[in-house]
């Protein structure tokens, strides 16, 4: 009887210690040393408007701070692992394995939501990659800062908000998913339609001239052609008599 509450004393201290261990883990786990790493892959790149394409939050749908880096931290380890490559034993690549280390680790300090890997408030991207690493290097700073702040921020349940952003794009692709494809649809139906038009009206124009061009030698040889034996005219006669 008297080992039990001693036993939960223990167990209050050592929950209480781990729980101090993991806040201060996690208010400094974004070190300067991180965002600088992400900055030498910034200054690196090629400045370049080729443009890859890549899955990221939707922040117009999901404009809760929290919730849309919780969603983002997710989306940066897959495009640190599947777009973001770089040449072995390199600068970038190793600055490429310190981040994802970090993510490793970063993992404890975000609870995890049930809609949090599907693709809701998420849409694809077409920038280049020294726009996709801007929005990284943000994603890390805005982590930091959160955490330092208060580091159980992240424990914050955003399965309403994940849910409500999946609604709206449904919304969305049924009332406006015919949009991005009706010009295209119209620029294939009008072409042809423009071309067919273009080709009668020529056919038109050349039969028509074509014909004109038969016409006029009749027309101009007509005043000079008698038939034989026929009745001179009276400027004819003149000629005629002038001639004799």
């Amino acid at each position: 009887t008297w080992l039990g509450p001693q036993l939960l004393l223990v167990c209050l201290l050592v929950s209480r210690s781990i729980a101090k261990e993991v806040s201060e883990h996690c208010s400094h786990m974004i070190g300067n040393g991180h965002l600088q790493f992400l900055q030498q892959l910034i200054d690196s790149q090629m400045e370049t408007k080729c443009q890859i394409a890549y899955d990221f939050v939707d922040q117009e749908q999901l404009d809760d701070p929290v919730c849309y880096l919780k969603k983002a931290f997710h989306l940066v380890q897959d495009i640190m692992e599947d777009t973001m490559r770089f040449k072995d034993n390199t600068p970038n690549a190793y600055a490429i394995v310190r981040l994802q280390e970090l993510s490793l680790r970063l993992k404890r300090c975000f609870t995890k939501d049930y809609e949090e890997h599907n693709k809701a408030c998420v849409r694809t991207f077409h920038e280049t990659p020294l726009e996709l690493l801007e929005k990284i290097k943000n994603v890390f700073n805005e982590t930091k800062n959160l955490l330092e702040k208060d580091w159980n921020i992240f424990s914050q349940n955003c399965n309403n908000s994940y849910a409500k952003c999946s609604s709206q794009g449904h919304e969305w692709q049924h009332s406006g998913s015919l949009d991005p494809q009706l010009p295209g649809f119209v620029f294939r139906l009008l072409v042809p339609s423009i071309i067919l038009v273009l080709l009668a009206v020529g056919g038109l124009l050349f039969y028509r001239r074509r014909r004109r061009s038969h016409r006029v030698p009749q027309t101009l040889d007509s005043p000079m052609r008698r038939p034989e034996g026929g009745p001179l005219t009276q400027d004819e006669d003149r000629q005629v008599e002038l001639t004799v």
